[in-house]
């Protein structure tokens, strides 16, 4: 038995103070009264293995009624008003717990445990409750599983998933397999998994899923290799894909395999400076040793991946001017109906959502640094400007600078906002865009986030580096770094990595319905043309035909009609009346 440890604080919320060995129950009045003036509260918590880690808590809503009564004849009434307040409190205290642990309730619960790692299956009729609301806000998908899902056109396709596992992502999840595919899947990101989400999927037996919020990288890397590994050696037929990293995955496994064979050399990871690399190599290596040509066969069986993301599309880009791509690509993120919806509109509403969850600050007359105005910077300046923020942008781009003058917004140098902005935002996709000298010269509490896919684009190895910096943790995902030179501080948000899913619940439905409608067309084009070879080692557009097809089916939901083009007119600017409306170098 253990007990969670909280308090009451003069601002009237709960914190975690510690994890308590369990004793008997006649004994918790004794601690309560050594632990005056905190006002505790203990709940009783079960204890469960998962997997070798360390043991996690499970609490339940009958345990804490059970500990309440007998708490009540001997409590102070000041602690009665705060249990009283709480009976909401045992049926999400699994937030509290970064633990994914496995679930025995039942013989299905523990056959889906051991197919699945999530944080806690009893969550899942709460995640169905979101997903089915969902639903409704992505009329795509829902379009695409009632055109396509009698016929099952992905029937036999086994797809792999690395695309964060969010309750969006969960429609898009049933969407596919309501298409035909089977499915593994894990999150993109170590904060982005929503566990009700995952918990539902798994529940629904809808995919294999690998995800918690709270990963370490040591479990992040796992949960990518577990999701690529289909069982006996095998690996997917597709992948969908969002940042790359389960494409690095195995196009570095390949590499690996391949100076195996030649030198027997395994992969170092003392290697690199790069933590998450060291993960990789060290993961590779183990490999190695039991599968020396996993990887390669799992390269030679893919169909094909299509990505989500700039940064994604990036690496892919790389690989395919260097010839070293191993397999056909899709870039979903240079869609018109994603990247001008998705990382525009997606950002102007999550970047606030996740700035207010996590600090509670107002935005108005705040004064705003955003480090990029492409696609998802415009959104980002968009929904500073909107809250009645004053908005400075930095820019490299001398096009995208313009463009952000003429919206009226201030364009400037990062290094001349230090010392007056309140708020850092990155944007960029690059490395090393707010550095751990630049967050050294900021005004006290000033606030940095990054929007961009990766931790890199604010250099929080050069800040844990800094010497006898402290970083004093807030609540989840808010941490404070004091420099010791001055004792100021900055704000962190999720650890550098994305804020609006790290700190709040990421893009709104709707606009997901969009991006993700192209993932699954993508999907079925991919898996359509294996017998074609359409598709060579290189990256593609989808085309412009199934782009408008996306917006299309959006529409109605809100309420919009279209004008028909006749035939005369369509004659006059050289297209069909049905489309598609403009050429491939058309920028929207």
């Amino acid at each position: 038995m253990r007990a969670l440890f909280l308090s009451q604080e003069s601002d009237g919320f709960l914190s975690p103070l510690c994890f308590l060995p369990g004793s008997p129950s006649s004994s918790f009045p004794h601690i309560l009264q050594k632990r005056q003036p905190f006002l505790s509260l203990f709940l009783f918590a079960k204890t469960s293995q998962s997997r070798g880690r360390s043991l996690s808590v499970t609490a339940s809503r009958k345990n804490f009624c059970g500990v309440s009564r007998q708490l009540r004849s001997s409590c102070p009434s000041s602690f009665l008003r705060v249990l009283s307040r709480l009976s909401f409190f045992a049926a999400s205290a699994s937030f509290l717990d970064n633990e994914p642990r496995d679930i025995s309730a039942s013989p299905e619960c523990r056959k889906m445990a051991e197919q699945s790692k999530v944080k806690d299956l009893t969550l899942s009729a709460f995640g169905r409750k979101e997903i089915e609301l969902a639903e409704g806000e992505m009329p795509g998908l829902m379009a695409l599983r009632k055109e396509f899902g009698p016929r099952q056109p992905l029937k036999g396709a086994k797809i792999s998933g690395s695309l964060h596992m969010t309750v969006q992502t969960a429609v898009l999840i049933e969407t596919l397999k309501a298409l035909g595919a089977e499915l593994r899947w894990c999150s993109c990101n170590i904060f982005s998994t929503q566990d009700h989400a995952a918990a539902a999927i798994v529940k629904n037996n809808s995919a294999a899923v690998f995800a918690w919020k709270g990963e370490t990288l040591e479990e992040y890397w796992w949960c990518t290799v577990m999701a690529l590994t289909w069982g006996e050696g095998a690996g997917p037929d597709l992948l969908v894909d969002d940042g790359g990293d389960a494409t690095l995955l195995i196009h570095e496994g390949v590499k690996a395999e391949k100076e195996f064979a030649r030198s027997g050399a395994l992969p170092d990871p003392a290697a690199t400076d790069n933590l998450e690399m060291k993960v990789v190599y060290k993961i590779l290596a183990e490999g190695l040793q039991k599968d020396p040509q996993k990887w390669s066969r799992m390269a030679a069986n893919l169909k094909g991946v299509s990505e989500e993301t700039t940064t994604g599309v990036h690496r892919l880009l790389q690989m395919a001017k260097k010839k070293e791509l191993l397999f056909p690509a899709i870039n979903v993120n240079d869609c018109v109906t994603k990247s001008k919806f998705d990382n525009v509109y997606g950002c102007r509403h999550s970047l606030p959502d996740g700035i207010m969850r996590a600090t509670d600050v107002m935005l108005g007359g705040k004064r705003v640094v955003i480090c990029g105005f492409g696609d998802v910077g415009k959104g980002c300046a968009a929904a500073m400007k909107g809250a009645g923020a004053r908005v400075v942008v930095t820019e490299v781009d001398p096009i995208c600078a313009l463009q952000a003058a003429m919206e009226g917004y201030s364009v400037s140098t990062l290094e001349s906002q230090l010392a007056t902005a309140d708020i850092f935002i990155s944007a960029t996709g690059n490395k090393d865009i707010i550095t751990a000298r630049h967050m050294s010269q900021m005004k006290n509490n000033a606030i940095v986030g990054n929007i961009g896919h990766f931790d890199n684009e604010v250099d929080m190895a050069g800040l844990l580096a800094w010497p006898g910096i402290q970083k004093v943790n807030i609540k989840p995902q808010v941490d404070r770094f004091i420099f010791p030179e001055d004792n100021h501080g900055v704000i962190v948000l999720a650890e550098g990595r994305l804020l609006n899913l790290g700190c709040a619940t990421g893009h709104p439905s709707f606009v997901m319905s969009c991006s993700f409608t192209n993932q699954t067309l993508a999907q079925l084009d991919l898996w359509d043309n294996v017998a074609t070879k359409r598709y060579q080692n290189d990256v593609y557009l989808l085309p412009k035909e199934l782009d408008e097809k996306v917006a299309r089916l959006h529409l109605p939901a809100l309420g919009c009609e279209l004008t028909t083009m006749s035939q005369e007119q369509a004659a006059y600017v050289g297209i069909k009346p049905e489309g598609p409306y403009k050429s491939a170098s058309y920028r929207y």
